[in-house]
């Protein structure tokens, strides 16, 4: 089948070069040109075509690649001077990839056969990321459950919530999700079955690309499961989801270690106190015996107060480790979530720890997409 192409340019030069190029690429038709947006918005809404490819010089730009992204259309942006704050804000838009004006034949030719393939997640290389605190009520499995959600919010990408606490894990209980299934069963299957199969396996929660694993249905089944079947799990794992998130038990052992090492990120929720500054510095040390770098193994703050007796900078001096990230305190908010089985952001959208929850997701999105198009981008600034 012929894939039709819309164009939004304002350069009549640009848009007559990738005209030409389009009578040599067999398969596609370009349908119509747009010099105004609104105009060109307005035409493809009544007859929409497969593949939109728009010039986003001017911000206003981004609108109509959300737009156009939320039709259904596949967007490829154009634009003389990417910068990978540039490249971020696009891709998050909506867009599917990103190619430099002027632009170059082989360049658009690669760019279309990526949005001919099935869609695979790239730019997030499929990370883990674990949510580890070796001493329990510090909050870990609430950040893990609505980091989670957001994460799924805001890339619209495939999220997997796993509760690797096999014995005592309550991740369903804080989603008030009944699974059919639980990781016990998951783990005694053919984990290499095709991603139907571990699809159905998971409990999708509400309209989100969120699906989450349960912890076992009976804690005395924990000791059957195996540190090698963790990690065929999570190997397999990674190639259906973008990001699979995992909120695990406090103990030390090697379950608890095989996790940690196939994690690509590992999240360190504490609070501000002594005994807690000395259990934070333990663990750190441990984790450099493990060999885990700081990029690695990031602190977070959980209840954190501006105006406490202990102030960030302290906390960060007597580590020697700068903070990820401060959680505020907003006792209220999140028991609340809990008690109903919900995340924050239905108890408040706007409540500060929802936001400063959102953004935590965000960042952690961002930073990975931007390890993964830096050098895209230095190649098309050459």
């Amino acid at each position: 089948m012929d894939y039709t192409v819309t164009i939004f340019e304002q350069e009549e030069e640009s848009l007559n070069i990738i005209k030409n190029y389009f009578e040599d690429i067999a398969g596609y038709t370009v349908k119509n040109s747009f010099t105004d947006y609104q105009d060109g918005y307005s035409a493809i809404k009544n007859d929409l075509p497969n593949i939109l490819i728009i010039d986003v010089t001017g911000e206003e730009a981004l609108m109509y690649i959300r737009k156009a992204a939320e039709l259904g259309c596949k967007v490829i942006a154009l634009n003389s001077k990417w910068t990978t704050g540039k490249a971020i804000r696009t891709l998050r838009a909506g867009a599917s990839d990103f190619i430099s004006i002027p632009v170059i034949k082989n360049e658009l030719t690669e760019s279309l056969q990526k949005l001919a393939l099935p869609e695979v997640s790239s730019d997030t290389k499929n990370r883990v990321l674990t949510v580890f605190s070796n001493k329990g009520g510090i909050g870990k499995t609430a950040i893990a459950v609505n980091l989670a959600v957001e994460l799924a919010k805001i890339t619209k990408e495939k999220v997997a919530l796993l509760d690797l606490n096999l014995q005592l894990g309550d991740v369903s209980a804080f989603l008030d999700v009944k699974p059919t299934f639980d990781i016990s069963y998951v783990l005694n299957s053919n984990i290499e079955k095709d991603e139907d199969f571990i699809l159905k396996t998971f409990e999708k929660y509400k309209n989100l690309e969120l699906y989450i694993l349960a912890e076992p249905a009976f804690a005395e089944t924990a000791k059957d499961i195996k540190p090698k079947q963790i990690s065929m799990l999570l190997n397999s794992l990674r190639k259906i989801f973008s990001y699979i998130i995992i909120d695990m038990s406090s103990a030390i052992d090697e379950k608890s270690a095989t996790i940690l090492d196939n994690s690509d990120l590992i999240l360190f929720p504490t609070i501000i106190n002594i005994p807690a500054i000395r259990n934070c510095q333990r663990c750190m040390d441990w984790f450099g015996r493990m060999g885990y770098s700081e990029n690695k193994t990031r602190i977070l703050v959980n209840r954190y107060v501006e105006n406490d007796e202990i102030n960030i900078t302290d906390f960060e001096t007597a580590l020697g480790r700068e903070v990820y990230w401060k959680i505020p305190n907003n006792y209220f908010t999140i028991m609340s979530a809990i008690n109903k089985g919900v995340p924050v952001s239905e108890i408040n959208e706007d409540s500060n720890i929802t936001c400063s929850l959102r953004d935590l997701a965000i960042k952690i999105s961002d930073s990975i997409i931007e390890q993964n198009i830096t050098e895209r981008v230095k190649s098309k600034t050459v």
